[in-house]
């Protein structure tokens, strides 16, 4: 898909180098969406880190590329001389990695830019500060690249004139990128399958009304949305054939963390006989924990359940329940799309062959 009048790949963030002297990270503000397109110029620290916290930027994919310019961003900021710069990156990539706990692509772009600049010790900052930008640049490119394959890997299981539901939002918005769930989408599309996609409105913070169906429609997919509660019903009515969600971190043995919400649907499509996919890079992975037990989950401002559109809907006075996501079991899942290809079925036997360790 492609920015709306401009004809260029929608991307959520990029590098401007010529945003000011040595460039700086620009994003749009998904926030906004669908009703303002607008983009944040970050030139310090703190601008990265609350873009991510906040969910200016989100999507597991995105917020590890966000992070690797982040680093940039800070050391930028406090001016490393050539002594003292593999401390700075150091305890920038401290800070950054406190902005949100489960997606574990954030992580894993911030370790790479560690062992980087590892590498680059002893070097002159100027010096490293390239090799630092470059390895940067070399995350987004590589997640774009996986998340095509994503999609080259998946598109056959969308049915010609059939119906997709999808879960919050894994398309270009949550990558550098295409997507990984709707990469599978855009790839059928780029076949000339015709098709309807129908997204999760996905409360509390609304991601598949405010963001799938804004980036379905601009690609000029059919797409249709609909309540959470509502999920049942066209699975039972036979518009739905098959799932697709995107991942944020995944177990050794399958088991995937994804926006609330997604377990339940996992649930419903197995019971409706649905199969249900998860499509993510192999960034993604957390090899390190035996299961889903182990991954970290997010608890969110309970004001994001009580305020919709700066409305109360709740009473102050009710407590709320605010995890940001859910760990859909791996026996629910009938496969998981990565750039490697489709693991199936989801075991960990099968998990270690194609993504490894």
């Amino acid at each position: 898909m492609s920015v709306p009048g401009t004809g260029s790949p929608l991307r959520p963030l990029w590098w401007n180098s010529s945003a000011r002297p040595g460039g700086a990270l620009e994003l749009i503000d998904q926030t906004l969406l669908p009703t303002q397109v607008a983009t944040l110029t970050c030139t310090r620290l703190e601008q990265v880190w609350e873009a991510i916290k906040s969910l200016r930027v989100r999507g597991a994919p995105a917020i590890g590329v966000a992070a690797a310019y982040g680093v940039i961003v800070g050391c930028d900021e406090a001016g490393p001389g050539d002594a003292g710069w593999s401390d700075t990156v150091g305890c920038v990539c401290d800070r950054l990695s406190t902005s949100r706990p489960t997606a574990v692509n954030l992580f894993w772009a911030l370790d790479r830019m560690r062992r980087r600049a590892r590498e680059l010790a002893g070097r002159p900052w100027s010096e490293a500060r390239a090799a630092l930008l470059a390895e940067a640049h070399a995350i987004r490119d590589e997640d774009a690249a996986m998340c095509r394959a994503i999609g080259m890997h998946g598109q056959h299981l969308v049915p010609e004139g059939g119906g997709v539901l999808t879960h919050c939002n894994a398309g270009a918005l949550a990558t550098s990128e295409y997507g990984t769930a709707l990469a599978v989408m855009y790839a059928a599309h780029e076949k000339g399958r015709r098709f309807t996609v129908y997204a999760d409105e996905t409360r509390p913070l609304f991601q598949g009304a405010r963001l799938t169906a804004w980036e379905l429609t601009q690609a000029g997919i059919d797409a249709t949305v609909i309540c959470d509660s509502m999920a049942a019903v066209v699975m039972r009515e036979k518009k739905v054939q098959v799932v697709v969600t995107g991942a944020d971190r995944i177990a050794s043995n399958g088991d995937t963390a994804n926006k609330i919400g997604t377990y339940g649907v996992a649930v419903l499509a197995r019971a409706h006989g649905i199969p249900f996919y998860v499509a993510a890079p192999s960034s993604t992975f957390d090899m390190g924990i035996a299961d889903g037990s182990a991954i970290p989950i997010e608890h969110r401002d309970p004001e994001e359940v009580r305020v919709i559109g700066g409305r109360q809907v709740a009473p102050r006075e009710a407590a709320c329940y605010t995890p940001a996501f859910d760990v859909t079991p791996a026996e629910l899942i009938a496969g998981i799309i990565t750039e490697k290809g489709i693991i199936a079925p989801v075991t960990r036997e099968n998990v270690a062959r194609l993504i490894g360790g």
